[in-house]
């Protein structure tokens, strides 16, 4: 159950991006829009640090309209082996001031394939039998709810160096994310911490990417998570693009 702060920030979440896609429709009306899109796949859905789909490849694609600096879409992927098939609706607006960039936007992320069920299993002894019943019950489900799980995202950029900041405004407790990235020609690096502000250790993790674009359709990552650990592993991601609009 969410708490009162947390209903508002829901609703001025949605708000804004009720508003934004407003604002994209009417500056498309008025000046035209850009509209593109891509398909895409990878040998793994690498989520700020984490193998989603524990080994499994990933198939994902995007849609975008775009007009003087506002945008709206949607993003899909397959891959995660846990919530399973993830589609996410985003809103924002991106500027720039005298070299640098600053990006604002709201995004919220569905998972239609989500069990709505959870199955409750009880043993009792019965003479000299363990018997064990299980019991399935409805539950409510976020992870497909309009506005259930979002985050803000806020970006600034100068030089080749960014900054992100994503806050969980709906569905978490207290869960932000951080990001300090520096690209150079086709290579990136990203260094990516998971912060829950309400202090459980295992959510502090830090990890680090290095990217290299081959070319616009084919890239690689190497990921390695480098303090609290979950997952010690290297990991290696090659994902391939193609463009579907311009």
């Amino acid at each position: 159950m969410f708490n009162t702060k947390t209903k508002m920030l829901r609703l001025s979440a949605l708000s804004l991006a009720v508003a934004g896609a407003m604002s994209v429709a009417h500056t498309a009306n008025a000046e035209g829009a850009d509209v593109s899109g891509s398909v895409g796949v990878a040998n793994m859905y690498l989520w700020r640090g984490f193998d989603l789909g524990n080994g499994s490849g990933a198939i994902s694609g995007d849609l975008k309209v775009s007009a003087a600096g506002a945008y709206a879409g949607v993003w899909g992927s397959s891959g995660d082996s846990s919530w399973g098939t993830e589609y996410d609706l985003y809103v924002g607006y991106g500027a720039e001031f005298g070299g640098v960039t600053v990006d604002l936007s709201v995004w919220n992320y569905m998972y239609p394939s989500y069990p709505e069920t959870e199955t409750t299993c009880t043993s009792t002894v019965e003479g000299a039998d363990v018997v064990e019943s299980c019991v399935d019950s409805n539950v409510d489900v976020i992870q497909d709810d309009f506005g259930g799980l979002s985050d803000v995202v806020l970006s600034i950029g100068f030089a080749g160096f960014t900054v992100a900041a994503y806050d969980n405004i709906a569905g978490g407790s207290g869960y932000e994310y951080y990001t300090l990235s520096y690209s150079f020609d086709a290579f990136s690096v990203l260094v990516g911490k998971h912060d829950n502000v309400t202090g459980a250790d295992e959510d502090e993790m830090v990890h680090v990417n290095l990217s290299y674009a081959y070319n616009d359709n084919l890239s690689f990552t190497f990921s390695q998570q480098v303090d609290q650990e979950t997952d010690d592993d290297l990991k290696f991601v090659a994902s391939y693009s193609l463009p579907i609009g311009d």
